[in-house]
């Protein structure tokens, strides 16, 4: 049986993460400013096998379930969310090897588990030639594209100028590509003012070719490569969503977290009253901290639930569990950017001081919140199907 108690196969993972704090540290405000992570921190990473958490055991992997590398994930992001949103992004991603077939599934992975990159949408032109396709796209947030050693992306045939309709569905009917990150150009496209170490620029491909082995039909997944019939696999993407949700705890206990060391020995401007002894930064303070509990627990029981029904049932995720994973994943966004807020109100100034970590937590978590996975229209999207309207949104399709 898989090691996944605090002193198995996590409790070293989070050792691993504890030894290499100082080089994560080291690099993070350079991550900013290059908006990429460092490559001595993602070999870092590689190397202490973080990315070999949600890889298939029959590959060398380690194949988790969601809360044990939510927990790593969490403490990689108290000390830089960019390097923690590489981990999750690039890890979930690389599941969709489990949709190739077998030889190719065991080509990728050939050398152990790896790591993938990718968007899905909009998707490519792509043209039919013999033994594969001609795709010609751009694809936007590739966290982590730089580094990682494989490229997915979405592509659609065309027919003339438009995509090609499927006549069962009366809609197109993209489907995913795996590429070498070195068949793809990164043009310098990640400008923002939050969670700029990510890398997530375009990556791009023109007139590409990508044989038929190396795509897969975009769907629920029913028939997994050998390898990927664990209970993680039938919960994807939803293991990588928590992971996002959780990076956004993360930043929001740090923020907590610095916020009571500060206030521990600050007394504000024109006062006599430290911090600590304000009833108003008390109550600020503790409101936070409720509020990054909150999150976690929410996240962490719906996912525990999610994984709990998979392997009970040997199926998919039902409606049900993925409408709670969905609306678990939207508040924890929503509680941790509210908690970083009462931070920056009970900091003060401290809170708008480029040599505080403050106000990066501020600009993180509030990037975060506008991820399309928890975004407010998720809330919505979540809302239609307990009104048992039809799905507006693709993930709560799979």
């Amino acid at each position: 049986m898989m090691e996944t108690t605090t002193g198995g196969m996590t409790g070293r993972l989070l050792g691993e993460v504890e030894r290499i704090v100082p080089l994560i540290r080291e690099h993070a405000a350079s991550a900013e400013a290059n908006r990429r992570l460092s490559t001595a921190v993602w070999d870092a990473m590689e190397e202490a096998r973080l990315f070999a958490m949600l890889a298939p055991r029959a590959y060398g992997g380690l194949e988790l379930a969601p809360t044990e590398a939510m927990r790593v994930w969490e403490a990689v992001a108290r000390i830089d969310s960019a390097a923690a949103w590489n981990l999750v992004m690039n890890q979930a991603i690389a599941a969709c090897v489990a949709w190739l077939p077998a030889s190719s599934a065991r080509e990728v992975l050939r050398d152990g588990p790896t790591t993938m990159a990718g968007a899905l949408n909009p998707p490519a032109a792509a043209t039919r030639v013999e033994g594969g396709w001609r795709v010609t796209g751009q694809f936007p947030f590739g966290s982590g594209c730089q580094n990682a050693a494989w490229l997915a992306l979405p592509a659609v045939e065309m027919d003339g100028d438009r995509p090609k309709v499927d006549p069962a569905t009366g809609h197109p009917a993209p489907f995913g590509a795996l590429i070498p990150r070195e068949q793809a150009t990164i043009p310098d496209t990640w400008q923002t003012y939050g969670m700029r170490g990510t890398g997530s620029h375009d990556f791009a491909v023109r007139d590409l070719f990508v044989p038929d082995q190396m795509t897969f039909a975009v769907g629920p997944l029913h028939d997994p490569a050998p390898g990927f019939e664990g209970p993680l696999y039938r919960m994807w993407p939803w293991c990588g969503i928590v992971g996002e949700g959780i990076v956004s705890v993360g930043v929001a206990a740090a923020a907590v977290d610095e916020a009571v060391e500060l206030c521990r020995t600050k007394t504000p401007a024109y006062n006599t009253v430290p911090l600590r002894e304000q009833q108003l930064a008390q109550f600020q303070i503790g409101k936070a901290k409720a509020r990054v509990e909150a999150a976690r627990d929410t996240l962490h029981r719906a996912a525990a639930e999610g994984y709990e029904e998979v392997v009970a049932s040997g199926a998919l995720l039902s409606n049900a569990a993925k409408v709670r994973l969905q609306l678990a994943v939207c508040f924890a966004a929503e509680a941790s950017a509210e908690a970083v807020r009462l931070v920056n109100d009970a900091v003060g100034a401290s809170s708008v001081r480029l040599r505080q970590p403050f106000e990066r937590y501020f600009r993180d978590a509030h990037v975060l919140l506008q991820h399309s996975d928890k975004s407010s229209a998720r809330y919505a999207s979540a809302g239609r199907l307990l009104f048992g309207l039809e799905n507006d949104w693709v993930w709560l399709s799979f």
